[in-house]
């Protein structure tokens, strides 16, 4: 399927590895040109020169954490205009909520609430006026199903879910779109890491992979399609929605 947006721009947060990379090689497939964006900036330029080779589209580098705001201004400044942002940021280490103090809880909200707000309001303007714009958060499907130890990252990306559902609507008629992808297990490196090093592989994913009905991790690529079809042409009749992206693991009818 052509999915319509060849040679639009598109900010892809915390893209170097994992589920932003996933999303942010689906966009240069569909041709988008990109500014990805990660902390380690050996392993950014090697994802940007891979999607470079491959695809041919114009990848700009923007080393540094998003949620610091010297590292928005620069990924602003490296796409002023963008067609697409793609929201992403990872969520707080796994802690008991004992243990938790007001400075880790306020640092959560900020990386996984209070920046992608702040991007969304950089960049919305622009897309109402040119007629075009799709906005894709990354969250969690701990924002449907809570999970003990991450609740710093569920209440942020809650938060963020609820915050946006009004403003989606707002500004649908201007076609621009505003939605949620909220991935179960997939196949990154924050996944593996669940039950630590000393598990062999096949076991550590058998045992993640057995509550799933699809018995199967998912994987960045197939995730990264998923978000680029929200990003298109054809899905400007979709906005303020969550979409699971957990092989069924979500167990609801409606």
């Amino acid at each position: 399927m052509d999915l319509g947006i060849k040679g639009k721009k598109a900010i892809v947060c915390a893209s170097s590895k994992g589920l932003g990379r996933g999303c942010a090689a689906a966009l240069a497939e569909a041709g988008c040109d990109l500014v990805v964006n990660g902390r380690d900036a050996g392993r950014l330029a090697a994802t940007a020169a891979d999607l470079r080779g491959r695809y041919g589209v114009i990848v700009t580098e923007v080393v540094g954490d998003v949620a610091l705001p010297e590292v928005q201004k620069a990924l602003l400044a490296a796409c002023p205009s963008p067609d697409i942002l793609v929201n992403n940021n990872g969520g707080p280490p796994r802690r008991d909520f004992h243990d938790l103090d007001r400075q880790a809880i306020l640092d959560g909200v900020v990386k996984n609430m209070v920046t992608p707000i702040e991007l969304i309001q950089a960049v919305i303007d622009g897309m109402v006026q040119r007629g075009f714009g799709r906005i894709v958060n990354i969250t969690s499907l701990s924002v449907y199903v809570p999970i003990p130890g991450l609740d710093v990252s569920s209440g942020a990306r809650a938060g963020l879910t609820s915050f946006l559902a009004g403003i989606a609507r707002t500004v649908a008629a201007s076609n621009v779109t505003i939605n949620n992808l909220l991935p179960g297990k997939l196949d990154t490196d924050r996944l593996r890491g669940a039950f630590g090093s000393e598990m062999p592989q096949g076991e550590r994913i058998a045992r993640l992979s057995a509550d799933i009905p699809a018995k199967r991790l998912g994987t960045p690529e197939e995730f990264g399609q998923i978000c680029a079809f929200f990003c298109s042409v054809h899905a400007g009749y979709l906005t303020g929605q969550n979409i699971p992206v957990d092989g069924g693991s979500y167990v609801s009818a409606f």
